[in-house]
């Protein structure tokens, strides 16, 4: 399709608003009515166009937040806009999909890690922990688990929303991946016992670490 331009691609989302489900998402903390399937389907008509992507970010708007981080380019920021950006994620899925869709997407993914680890924003320290869980997957080497094992014994439980659930994917990984540090790693959930009673769905994995540990080993060694 024709490059669309930001007055009818604010058009296109304004048709998609729904009361009711933006009743729903604001429950969450989302401020907006979007059903993400149909956004994700006007995106897919967008196809990647990275100048509607900034000037849709700019407007400030949730649901033009969230079709910027569906067909922008990742590497085509620089690292002071992205970790601007960051900091304007209050709305959850906004920072969210920023986190997942752009943040981790970047040839800048390290250099934002370290960037934003110590920041004492814990919107911005939770995305460091987001990638740093992806390290912990993936390119471990380099990683000082056990500390990072330390940091989370002494800071996990206390920690705002966001950054608590961000460490307790990292401490989770960690035991998943690493058997050497696995029984600390379910110690320090067990002791803690940071999300141990989240309402999991029936089918689907508990988030409290020692479950989700035990689980996901289980899956990996058949």
């Amino acid at each position: 399709m024709p490059d669309m331009t930001l007055p009818e691609a604010l058009g296109e989302l304004a048709a998609l608003e729904d009361p009711k489900m933006r009743a729903a998402n604001e429950k969450r903390g989302d401020d907006h009515g979007m059903n993400l399937s149909r956004l994700r389907a006007l995106a897919k008509r967008i196809k990647t166009d990275q100048p509607l992507a900034k000037e849709l970010w700019e407007t400030g708007e949730t649901p033009a937040r969230l079709l910027a981080l569906l067909i922008c380019t990742p590497r085509a920021f620089t690292a002071d806009e992205l970790d601007a950006m960051l900091r304007e994620t209050r709305p959850p899925k906004v920072n969210d999909w920023f986190v997942n869709y752009v943040a981790k997407k970047t040839p800048l993914t390290e250099q934002l890690r370290l960037r934003w680890f110590d920041d004492p924003d814990p919107t911005v320290a939770a995305a460091a922990w987001s990638l740093t869980s992806v390290r912990v997957m993936k390119q471990p080497d380099g990683l000082d688990l056990a500390h990072l094992l330390d940091l989370i014994e002494r800071d996990m439980k206390d920690a705002p929303k966001r950054l608590q659930w961000s460490m307790n994917e990292t401490l989770a990984q960690i035991g998943i991946h690493h058997p050497a540090l696995r029984a600390r790693a379910l110690a320090i959930g067990e002791n803690l016992q940071v999300l141990a009673d989240y309402p999991t769905a029936p089918g689907c994995t508990s988030p409290f670490a020692p479950l989700w540990i035990g689980e996901m080993v289980r899956r990996n060694e058949g």
